[in-house]
């Protein structure tokens, strides 16, 4: 990208990089400035900023008292946080470790068995038989749904998402798992009345394969070596220099 010159203050150029950082740092915010007039307030502020820059330049402000506490305390800060980024930035996790990682904790890379159901839930076994023999005659679950099911689900037509084993009730999760994909259920009693039940798609367990977790090991072993560092790194300075707690 072409580094515009947008605007020049005393010989100093305010160019489209400037322009660029700026909005960064506006956020969400920037979005009110997305329009051309909007950026062209946004680098009559760069030029504001950059006359105030000049202004104190020219008065000496710098060696203000008060500027330069402001400015030791910012370099105080800053040199912490580059420190901190110094010693963990030697952190690194090789393939190897990956994949050993995972080899050894394949439990935690289960994905569990789910269906995708969708429900009517009605008070009366007269009602739920009624709406069940509509649907063996042609009539839609879902619009069955939406016309007689008590349930909030029933906006949707019904639908519940998806739920592994342990998520409903036990009548509810064994017709929902004896189910194949777009077969409705018989009438089906809980303590929540009576359900025809569909499901609409079935995810059996299996382990995710390698590639599919590799990048989030990484980042969990990145991050327990980086506070293994880190605390190593705070028990070695704590022996070299004296600490006072008071």
């Amino acid at each position: 990208m072409e580094n515009k010159v947008l605007a020049r203050v005393n010989g100093r150029d305010i160019t489209q990089f400037d322009l660029n950082g700026l909005m960064q740092n506006l956020g969400q915010r920037a979005m009110q400035f997305a329009t051309d007039e909007g950026k062209k307030q946004l680098v009559e502020e760069l030029i504001t900023q950059e006359l105030l820059y000049v202004d104190a330049i020219e008065n000496n402000i710098e060696k203000d008292e008060e500027f330069q506490k402001a400015l030791e305390e910012m370099k105080v800060t800053l040199l912490k946080q580059y420190a901190m980024r110094k010693v963990l930035s030697d952190v690194d996790v090789t393939e190897e470790e990956i994949k050993a990682f995972y080899e050894s904790n394949k439990e935690m890379f289960k994905s569990q068995e789910e269906v995708k159901a969708s429900h009517i839930l009605v008070s009366s076994e007269d009602e739920i038989k009624e709406i069940a023999t509509k649907i063996k005659e042609g009539a839609s679950f879902e619009e069955m749904a939406q016309a007689n099911s008590s349930c909030p689900s029933s906006q949707n037509g019904g639908d519940l998402g998806s739920f592994s084993r342990g998520k409903m009730v036990p009548e509810f999760e064994t017709a929902a798992f004896e189910l194949e994909i777009g077969e409705v259920s018989e009438p089906v009693k809980t303590q929540f009345g009576y359900h025809l039940i569909k499901v609409t798609e079935k995810q059996e367990a299996r382990t995710q394969e390698f590639e599919e977790v590799k990048e989030n090991i990484k980042n969990q072993l990145v991050a327990m070596k980086q506070n293994e560092l880190y605390v190593a790194k705070r028990e070695e300075l704590e022996k070299k220099y004296e600490i006072e707690r008071l």
